[in-house]
């Protein structure tokens, strides 16, 4: 059954924020391990890995195009259906995330400016294992595209079979995914990084995973590029009297059910709702296709916080920093302004959590474990990069060479300051 209290200190507050933040040593020898295994043996050792921890032995891991249309087959043209409009509100949102570069023009005739470039492969990493996820295809792929990635690289762990789940698949040719490998893990994260004799290496990696994965990532950051480090899944609600229990039960149930190490907090002003939602989860819990693994998720890190009122209650959401947000109150566009720190919010009674999660648009990439007092969800941006420019003529230069001599000077970089001296040099011997 999941706990009440009464909230009593924001120090108790900052231990529900960095329950998953330390790193486990065990996880990191492991993933060490991995990663310079396939970096010195490229595919031989992810076939290696994908058979001892996927169960499933394979001579090739890239996917054939009559694969991915097989799958795009199957699933059936409903599903399909569903997908494009899904990828639409994506599209439709992400568009307009699009950055542009800039010139500024001096009277002097001096140039500077940025310009903004797509980068030119990204990895994706799709998770596997206890669920399969077509929506992160399109979340992670969609924006890469929108920014003008001519490569993109899904990595996704295959089944006991040997195949990629069909709807991934079908997802996958939606995005316009360039190439797929039935790889996931530690393993996968090596092979974009560091490349194989059948994976060319990447310029950056997103997309979420487990704890080895993310840990992969870490250590990979500085090879490549990557989003994020992505903890458990987290849903905070803040409600007050209006709220219903039953909805509040169900939303906070949808991100239980995703890991045992999950986390879903309700925070209210009232008592009686608190009651009513503890009630609520033990009733739909017995109902729950994945039971187990939402009880122990509730269980271990559910909680129920009780706040003298809604305003005390965004501002413990605010330390907490949550992955998503939930303000289920009677004007949630005044408690919008309040937020600070939230993965992505969700406004009134009718927008639950798993909205984000498939179809209204914004990226349901987020950043976790309170990391969203300082990041943000996926964006175009994340498939970018800028580079500045500048033009000076020579009576631009001249204009300012003095203040950058004597600025070099300060610094002790004689040879700065002569740089730019030596293109006058003549003119004073004259």
């Amino acid at each position: 059954m999941i706990e009440i209290l009464k909230y009593k200190s924001s120090d108790e507050v900052c231990l529900l924020r960095n329950r998953s933040s330390k790193p486990d040593p065990d996880v990191e020898l492991a993933v060490a391990d991995v990663l310079k295994n396939v970096k010195d043996r490229g595919d031989a050792a992810v076939l290696e890995y994908t058979e001892k921890f996927d169960g499933v032995k394979l001579s090739d891991y890239k996917t054939k195009q009559e694969e991915i249309d097989e799958a795009y087959k199957t699933v059936g043209e409903k599903f399909i259906s569903d997908l494009k409009a899904a990828a639409e509100n994506i599209r439709a949102f992400h568009e307009k995330q699009d950055r542009y570069g800039f010139e500024i023009k001096r009277e002097d005739g001096a140039v500077v400016g940025q310009r903004v470039m797509p980068l030119s492969s990204v990895g994706i990493y799709i998770p596997g294992g206890t669920a399969s996820y077509p929506s992160s295809v399109l979340m992670n792929a969609i924006p890469a595209n929108i920014a003008g990635v001519e490569r993109i690289v899904m990595m996704t762990p295959p089944g006991k079979d040997g195949k990629i789940a069909a709807p991934i698949l079908a997802a996958a040719k939606v995005a316009k995914v360039t190439e797929i490998y039935k790889a996931g893990g530690a393993q996968a994260v090596a092979a974009l990084a560091y490349g194989t004799e059948s994976v060319r290496a990447v310029d950056k990696i997103v997309g979420p995973g487990n704890v080895f994965v993310a840990t992969a990532k870490k250590m990979v950051f500085g090879v490549v590029d990557i989003d994020m480090i992505a903890g458990p899944s987290e849903i905070l609600i803040v409600a007050d009297k209006s709220a219903s229990p039953e909805y509040i039960a169900a939303d906070m149930l949808s991100q239980a059910e995703h890991d045992k190490l999950a986390s879903a907090m309700l925070i209210c002003d009232d008592m009686e709702l608190a009651l009513k939602v503890q009630s609520e989860i033990e009733k739909q819990l017995s109902k729950l296709p994945r039971r187990d693994i939402a009880e122990i998720s509730i269980k271990d890190n559910g909680k129920i916080i009780i706040v003298g009122d809604i305003e005390q209650g965004i501002e413990i959401a605010n330390i907490i920093s949550p992955e998503h947000l939930e303000l289920c109150i009677r004007d949630p566009f005044d408690g919008l302004s309040k937020v600070k720190n939230a993965g992505s919010v969700f406004l009134g009674h009718y927008s639950p959590e798993a909205l984000g999660d498939y179809f209204a648009g914004p990226n349901h990439t987020l950043p976790t474990s309170g990391t969203a007092r300082f990041s943000s969800p996926l964006s175009v941006d994340e498939f970018v990069k800028r580079s500045s420019f500048i033009y000076y003529t020579k009576e631009a230069l001249g204009k300012a060479k003095d203040p950058i001599m004597r600025l070099a000077e300060k610094e002790g970089l004689d040879a700065h300051a002569k740089s730019v001296a030596v293109r006058f040099e003549a003119d004073q011997n004259e």
